[in-house]
């Protein structure tokens, strides 16, 4: 008897813990689709279009940095149906044979991706990667303190040189990112962002250890927030960011706006790639979700949402105008020819660069 009371007390609790606790979609038998993406990088009405085109559910994990997902990916982290890397870590993932070849039958869509963005040196033919979406780092500013303090908004020279910074001194962030951080500071010293010489690598870290007292951290997630709410005046991030971060203060009814700004000694372009994981437990969901967003609707919803640039020809009916006129968004010609794509290191570089962030992190 105490047997069966004991057995049935059981019961009570799995059935209360299934209430609380409910299944899964994969335990509740549907299927499930794994994005390693970056943070509100999908529209929320494109995830549910998707999830009900595929009759599956999206599981989305999110990273901040591409070093991030390198480094979790090498620690040998699995499970993960796709990706969305930049080119330079598109190329790192392509050497360390991550990846699954795509079969490009299988993507009717990709013909209204804009040919100058595909068979580029990071992957020749598309062997491994489809374009997604684009963005610039530059710098994003409050404009009623920034122009307040008569500061430009224009050059590298208002995140580097003290001059300026001493104006606004604990309102600046950079980006906790050695690859940005390091473009920004060479592209400063009028280098080229992929620049690889040493020396030129120690003028850069000497003008980001000179410039670092005067900013507040270095910060490449909540910075969006600290704009918003006007703690930080002067950022060194990603043009979707500081698009999103004008959105979320014009929502909060704050007076001030956040303005992008492009630096006239060049900026980096970030491609964002779709890739699918060599060994993705669903690649063919994965594939499916590949020529969906190639779809220009699908696209164009991911630019009106966060701002970003976009490679897709289809997709342009579907933008806002005033996006489309956004230089930061769609550089024009003369812009475009001062950006640059950052290309992947070698194993030896890689470990110099580490070095020298270490430095500049510890203070050394």
């Amino acid at each position: 008897m105490q047997r069966l009371v004991l057995l049935l007390a059981a019961l009570i609790v799995v059935a209360a813990t299934a209430l609380a606790f409910p299944l899964s979609a994969s335990a509740a038998g549907k299927d499930e689709f794994h994005l390693y993406n970056w943070n509100n990088y999908l529209a929320p009405e494109t995830v549910k279009r998707f999830e009900e085109f595929c009759k599956c559910a999206v599981v989305q994990t999110y990273y901040s940095d591409n070093e991030e997902l390198l480094a979790k990916l090498s620690a040998g982290a699995k499970g993960y149906d796709m990706y969305v890397p930049t080119s330079n870590a598109v190329q790192a993932l392509i050497k360390s044979g991550r990846l699954k070849a795509i079969d490009k039958a299988e993507l009717p869509n990709l013909k209204n991706i804009e040919p100058r963005y595909l068979n580029t040196p990071f992957d020749p033919g598309n062997k491994f990667s489809v374009p997604y979406a684009m963005s610039t780092t530059i710098i994003g500013y409050n404009d009623q303190k920034i122009k307040e303090l008569g500061l430009p908004t224009d050059t590298w020279a208002v995140i580097f040189d003290p001059k300026h910074l001493e104006k606004i001194k604990g309102r600046v962030t950079v980006l906790d990112s050695a690859n940005e951080l390091f473009a920004a500071a060479l592209k400063y010293l009028g280098y080229s962002a992929n620049d690889v010489d040493p020396k030129h690598w120690d003028e850069a870290v000497a003008v980001i250890k000179k410039a670092k007292p005067y900013w507040a951290a270095f910060n490449a997630s909540s910075y969006i927030k600290e704009l918003t709410v006007g703690n930080i005046w002067l950022v060194h991030g990603y043009s979707n960011d500081i698009f999103q971060a004008n959105l979320d203060a014009q929502a909060a009814g704050r007076k001030f706006r956040i303005l992008q700004g492009m630096p006239k000694e060049g900026a980096v372009l970030a491609v964002d790639n779709m890739v699918i994981d060599k060994s993705a437990p669903r690649p063919d969901l994965a594939v499916k979700f590949m020529n969906f967003m190639l779809e220009g609707q699908n696209s164009a919803e991911l630019t009106n949402l966060i701002g970003s640039g976009n490679p897709n020809m289809a997709a342009v009916k579907f933008i806002k105008p005033e996006l489309l006129k956004n230089p930061a968004i769609f550089p024009d010609k003369t812009v475009a020819e001062k950006l640059e794509q950052l290309q992947d290191l070698t194993g030896a570089q890689r470990r110099l660069r580490n070095k020298l962030w270490t430095g500049i992190k510890a203070g050394r």
